[in-house]
């Protein structure tokens, strides 16, 4: 109701001639947040927000920023207003203090939970869902986080970026996608074959409704793999068994959204192990989901 109401104010304003909303000035943005992004398809303007701060291992793995420690912020312009989406990795500690601000600048918090298991420290996400003002989303968001250790500010520059010790091209084939190396961390992320809507509009893959799937090299052909499916209720038991049966742990099943359609379930997983046979274990699973194919 409220997307409909917004799209027939949007043509009244046209048959009227009165001037169109202005686009949201995603710099303001980025400076109300504290970091910068950049634009992603759909018109998303995505921020990350790695916590390079923590120091996370787990069954011996350091974990890098990339593979689970991501915080990240989405924004899109709705025409007169803005929405926010975003996934923020806490401490335990962390948690109720910045819920605290987000809640009382009306930010919902949509999904508490972990994504790892056995993690030193553990960490916590925290998904939230904002609506109004950019800018004024983008502030009480950095108030919140400054309740956190989360780095802000620019990043600094990358050093030259050694090769992978991953076969990519073997990736890329086994799973029926091409990643993209992040932070020594190859990554994919494969949208559902149907966008997901919430409050009657689609989520694009940039808000997080695509699978992601993140590879860190440990050496002698091994990796790290963690990530999470997006699955419909009928999904969830077929790709429990594909991950299980090659030996990839599943860590958590939950919701990220509260008013999703469909219903979508969030499956996070860990395993370490040749990055041959995670690889091919993936592909069992991606093929019980219904995902877009190239």
């Amino acid at each position: 109701m409220r997307v409909r109401t917004l799209m027939i104010a949007l043509a009244a304003a046209a048959s009227l001639g009165l001037p169109a909303h202005a686009a949201t000035d995603w710099a303001a943005v980025g400076k109300a947040l504290g970091k910068t992004g950049s634009v992603q398809p759909g018109g998303v303007y995505r921020v990350g927000l790695p916590r390079s701060d923590l120091k996370v291992t787990l069954d011996g793995v350091a974990i890098k920023p990339a593979l689970a420690l991501g915080s990240w912020v989405a924004f899109r312009d709705m025409g007169g207003a803005s929405e926010v989406m975003g996934d923020l990795v806490l401490t335990q500690s962390e948690v109720n203090p910045v819920m605290t601000v987000l809640e009382q600048n009306g930010i919902q918090i949509t999904a508490l939970h972990n994504h790892l298991l056995r993690a030193t420290p553990a960490t916590m996400y925290m998904h939230i869902d904002g609506r109004g003002d950019a800018v004024k989303l983008a502030a009480a968001i950095h108030a919140a986080l400054a309740r956190s250790r989360t780095p802000f500010g620019a990043s600094p520059p990358a050093p030259a970026a050694a090769p992978l010790a991953l076969d990519t091209a073997m990736l890329d084939k086994t799973l029926g996608a091409k990643g993209t190396a992040n932070g020594g961390v190859y990554q994919f992320s494969i949208p559902r074959a149907q966008a997901p809507t919430a409050g009657g509009m689609a989520i694009p893959p940039p808000m997080g409704s695509a699978i992601g799937i993140n590879f860190q090299p440990t050496g002698a052909g091994r990796a790290a793999i963690t990530g999470d499916f997006v699955l419909t209720a009928d999904e969830v038991n077929p790709v429990i068994k594909a991950l299980r049966a090659s030996g990839i742990e599943v860590t958590a099943i939950h919701n990220h959204m509260l008013d999703d359609e469909p219903r979508l379930f969030f499956m996070h997983f860990w395993a370490h192990d040749d990055a041959a046979k995670l690889a091919r274990g993936l592909r069992a699973a991606l093929d019980r989901v219904k995902v877009a194919r190239p």
